[in-house]
């Protein structure tokens, strides 16, 4: 085999084995195969999208999972596709149109529904090829999207399914209106914003009783022109007298009654309320209450209608408010106008203000399809790691609310209803069945119109875990990789679509979707602050990945990847962990200098030397310590244990250790280490491979010929092989020569300076092992000397002139520094270093009692605080420790 290049080059590897594994088709599922199926669902990505941190997250954490369960011999299946995303995509398809000065009114619905395919087809396969990547390797041959024809096949049928069960329904109810876009939002797709008002107090006057006034406080004056009634609470003394009369509505001079109702609140404003049933949500339930009339006074732009007074009709909501604030003033009626800080909802797309508004849409009883969806998180059937978003998921799914599935655009999947020329409507999966249908109810053949709306593109993607393999149909994967195993989230979605896939999958498929919920947190930068366009602290994974190698942000992404915390990336981390791939790169190249090579039919079982039986049992133990990491998620542990391993145990020590030996005179010892080095290598490119496939791939095939690749290896399975005896020998090496360089450092010791070493109090057993590894202890401490049997006399004589005592168990190990550092000036500058950090504690110290500061900083800010103060007295402990080495003198 030819010798390693000196540097790993990322840029020229990745694409080469991706493409070689792609065309293979490393990644497929085998539905024929006897092998147990391990599914993942991929959350489908937005055709429009390209590739974020967020992303880099979540599908990296899924590729670690998959890769796993291909080498522990699962037959895996990572089902991918994207999302037809409908307002996303088509704001971005009218956008490119408005370059061109054209409408989609211009084209038309068929012609724009086009336009919109061909953008797919030009620009839909960013994302995927960003996925390729980032090295995520699922069953490309499956791709789906939420509109090809399969799964809007399944869309029709749910749709028709769920109208004959009664549990969809055309109302008339409040939707979020988004005037600009022109169509029905969902809650979810509300953003509240904390906008500065005012609050308007307006006096109604009192039927039938002169100068007798109701005051009503309101923040949006325009929809005084819709109001039905007035509501005060039951038990408010101070309006007893008052209900049941009525109002005479200024400006619109309409009657409306005063009633009593609990929504009323006798503590805010004047304690009476306006209630304008067609333009709140809140009043339209105290207009069911009551029955009162539903005034709608606004069209889709969210301007007056006819029905308003004459001056009124067709202004801005905003000019109406002006309109009607200043004929209050007019008539003597404007109470008062104090400032007033309010919630204001706008559409997240849009960013326009939101207007409740009265339509005829298509609604899921989703308080029907909650329940069993609840039970199946209640009684474990589905569990949410970590086990808090439960609460999450319990309090959104108690109080669901009816799901609003109709949206007044034209990209997505159009609502399979017709109606006839009386407005009856037909629900069939096709036209012609629609025909059949309403011939069959008007006893003859009719015009039919298709309902133009189409559904909310959450709709489809509830069905995504059963619809991408192929139902309705009874297809073998269906029946194979259904139920998945593991759900890979953000926390943002468990509404949106956690819920709403629980719901469908539970009700169509009898089971749930997934047995594990795995959540995770939000990629913020390095300030624990969240990633904005606006506050310019967007890191663009793509650019990580030219600059530092696909396996480092990878490898970065799991370490950081804690349950519950929030992952915090600064670019240093994954500078550090590209230097822990140049490290095992580095590792190889050592291997292959000292002709380690595999030796086929290699029995780490068989190994005879010390140092040998400590690293096979060592590489055991991580093997194991990793594969459970992965099943549990704890991607932080996985990622940490083998960083630990390969940068500490492996190269640091072993290689270290095995030098001697390499360049010893006994040929067999040096054989058997070289090829035990080997087989650990092998095993660290098993273990490392989930986490970072490209270069443990490339190491792999460049080692030593072999057929076929390591992706497709199996993970080690390596029982018998602990060596207590020989792991607590090394693993005593290993502390006492760890202790002394740590202290050698803190006291400043020049590396090129030369020390003794006096240890006394040591154990038979040990004794034996210091002379066996004495070479080994002198050189790696650059000692001048070793005494493993000093004498006490010896020792107390070594002291005199100061020096570092350190503990080892139970010996006691003495560095004299009389003439080796300045022992006073070093006591000096330990007790400057502590006074400077206990001042610096002080200050976080006071800053964190300060009531107000922990109230009002951001929680990033004093989470920060509080890390810091345990660094810095971490710190302090350290220093004391070393002043208290520094004894006689």
């Amino acid at each position: 085999m030819a010798m390693l290049d000196k540097t790993y080059r990322p840029a020229e590897v990745e694409p080469k084995h991706y493409e070689r594994w792609e065309a293979q088709g490393a990644f497929a599922a085998h539905t024929d195969s006897n092998a147990a199926p391990y599914t993942i669902m991929m959350p489908p990505p937005n055709v429009t999208g390209s590739l974020h941190m967020g992303h880099a997250l979540t599908f990296t954490l899924q590729d670690v999972l998959i890769r796993y369960r291909r080498m522990t011999g699962k037959d895996a299946l990572w089902q991918p596709g994207t999302d037809h995303a409908g307002i996303a995509t088509q704001m971005v398809v009218e956008r490119q149109l408005e370059a061109q000065k054209v409408t989609r009114h211009d084209l038309g619905r068929d012609n724009f529904i086009k336009r919109v395919w061909e953008w797919k087809a030009e620009s839909g396969g960013t994302i995927t090829r960003q996925l390729r990547r980032l090295g995520a390797s699922p069953d490309w041959a499956k791709e789906r999207f939420t509109m090809d024809e399969g799964l809007s096949a399944a869309v029709r049928k749910v749709f028709v399914t769920l109208h004959r069960q009664g549990l969809i329904y055309r109302a008339k109810r409040l939707v979020n209106w988004d005037p600009k876009l022109h169509t029905a939002i969902s809650d979810l797709e509300v953003e509240q914003r904390e906008v500065k008002g005012h609050m308007w107090h307006f006096r109604y006057p009192v039927e039938g009783m002169a100068d007798t006034f109701i005051t009503v406080a309101t923040t949006r004056p325009e929809t005084m022109l819709g109001d039905a009634a007035v509501a005060v609470h039951p038990e408010d003394e101070r309006f007893a007298a008052l209900v049941g009369k009525m109002v005479r509505l200024p400006i619109v001079n309409r009657l409306i009654p005063i009633v009593a109702d609990e929504y009323s609140d006798p503590t805010k404003g004047t304690g009476a309320v306006k209630i304008t049933p067609a333009h709140d949500f809140n009043d339209f339930q105290v207009g069911v209450r009551h029955d009162l009339p539903q005034i709608n006074i606004f069209d889709r732009d969210a301007r007056t209608i006819d029905e308003v007074p004459e001056g009124y009709r067709g202004l801005d909501r905003y000019d109406a408010r002006k309109k009607v604030v200043e004929e209050f003033e007019a008539l003597g009626l404007l109470d008062k106008i104090e400032p007033h800080t309010h919630m204001v909802p706008y559409g997240d797309r849009s960013g326009v203000v939101i207007e409740p508004w009265l339509t005829d849409q298509w609604f899921v009883d989703a308080a029907t399809l909650a329940k069993p969806a609840i039970e199946a998180v209640e009684t474990g059937k589905t569990r949410f790691v970590p086990k808090h978003w439960e609460n999450t998921y319990f309090e959104w799914m108690r109080n669901i609310q009816p799901w609003c599935i109709s949206r007044q655009i034209w990209w997505g999947h159009q609502v399979p209803a017709w109606y006839g020329p009386d407005g009856a409507f037909f629900v069939e999966e096709t036209e012609d069945e629609a025909r059949a249908a309403a011939a069959a109810h008007y006893g003859k053949d009719v015009e039919l119109t298709r309902d133009s709306d189409v559904l909310d593109t959450w709709f489809s993607s509830a069905l995504w875990p059963f619809s991408t393999l192929g139902w309705p149909e009874k297809t073998p994967e269906l029946d194979r990789y259904y139920p998945g195993d593991v759900l890979v989230t953000g926390f943002d979605i468990i509404f949106f679509w956690v819920a709403r896939m629980m719901m469908m999958g539970i009700h169509f498929m009898g089971d749930v979707p997934f047995r594990d919920i795995y959540i995770h947190a939000l990629v913020r930068d390095e300030k624990g602050q969240k990633m904005s366009k606006s506050k310019g602290n967007i890191i663009d994974p793509l650019d990580l990945i030219e600059k530092y190698g696909c396996d480092a942000l990878r490898f970065t992404l799991s370490a950081l990847a804690a349950q519950g915390r929030d992952v915090k990336l600064a670019e240093s981390r994954v500078e550090g962990y590209r230097n822990f791939a140049t490290k095992l790169w580095n590792a190889a190249r050592f291997c292959q200098m000292n002709e380690c090579r595999p030796v086929a039919g290699f029995d780490p079982k068989a190994v005879k030397e010390t140092v040998n039986r400590w690293i096979v049992a060592k590489t055991a133990e991580l093997a194991a310590k990793v594969g459970t990491a992965i099943e549990g998620y704890r991607y932080d542990a996985a990622a940490g244990g083998a960083y630990q391993f390969v940068w500490g145990t492996f190269c640091d020590w072993y290689l270290e250790f095995a030098k001697p030996i390499f360049n010893g005179g006994d040929e067999a010892a040096k054989a058997e280490t070289r090829a035990t080095a080997a087989w650990v290598l092998d095993q660290i490119l098993h273990v490392l491979h989930p986490l970072m496939p490209f270069i443990t791939e490339e190491l792999w095939g460049q080692i030593a010929e072999r057929d076929g690749d390591l992706m497709l290896r199996s993970w080690p399975a390596l029982d018998g092989l602990a060596a207590p005896e020989a792991e607590e020998e090394m693993d005593w090496v290993v502390r006492v020569i760890s202790t002394v360089r740590g202290v050698r450092a803190e006291m400043n010791v020049p590396p090129s300076a030369q020390v003794d070493l006096l240890v006394s109090g040591l154990a038979e057993t040990k004794r034996g092992w210091a002379k066996t590894h004495a070479d080994l202890i002198t050189r790696l401490v650059r000692l001048t000397a070793f005494d493993a049997q000093a004498t006490p006399e010896r020792v107390a004589q070594a002291s005199s002139h100061g020096a570092a005592q350190m503990v080892v168990d139970e010996a006691t190990l003495v560095m004299p520094l009389g003439g080796v550092i300045d022992v006073d000036k070093e006591r000096s500058r330990l007790d400057k270093e502590i006074a400077r950090l206990e001042g610096e504690i002080a200050k976080v110290d006071k800053k964190l009692g300060n009531a107000d500061f922990v109230a009002k900083a951001r929680p990033e800010v004093v989470e920060e605080q509080h890390e810091r103060r345990a660094d810095w007295a971490g710190a302090v402990d350290k220093l004391r420790e070393a002043l208290e080495r520094l004894s006689g003198a």
